[in-house]
């Protein structure tokens, strides 16, 4: 059903992402998945290399890649209980104060796909720095159905 609604967007997913250092992209707690930070690939402060528009778009495609390696974990996305929480960081220029609005590119696009269950907690917060120079990066907790 989701893989449905993902083709009627007209959205693929990304291959899943690997790892570039010393750590899993996904860890499994009983009924949690801990999904690793990942990025956009897009590079730049989000406030004077990119505007918000720019940046809620590479926010999407962080949550691409997200569900893309929780697909790869669990099998099919349709065993998603509900998306607990986004941790979502944002390269910001000085004085850029709108990441709320960029880490919406994540949080919109998993209220659509799944509805309720989409609905999470979440923090957005703007850094000095992000791995690479990207512009987002952004991680999740998802609860999915007993196995």
């Amino acid at each position: 059903m989701i893989e449905e609604r993902l083709k009627d967007m007209g959205i693929t997913l990304p291959e899943p992402s690997k790892p570039v250092g010393s750590y899993l992209p996904v860890v499994r707690s009983d009924k949690l998945i801990f999904l690793s930070g990942v990025i956009s690939g897009r590079k730049g402060k989000v406030g004077k290399d990119l505007d918000i528009n720019e940046a809620y778009k590479e926010a999407e495609k962080c949550a691409l890649i997200l569900l893309s390696n929780l697909k790869k974990e669990i099998g099919s996305l349709d065993k998603v209980v509900r998306i607990v929480k986004l941790e979502g960081f944002v390269n910001s220029a000085e004085g850029f104060t709108d990441q709320p609005k960029v880490i919406n590119g994540a949080s919109d696009l998993l209220v659509k796909l799944f509805g309720e269950k989409g609905k999470h907690a979440r923090i957005a917060v703007g850094v000095s720095e992000l791995p690479l120079n990207s512009c987002v990066e952004i991680s999740m907790i998802v609860e999915v159905e007993n196995e």
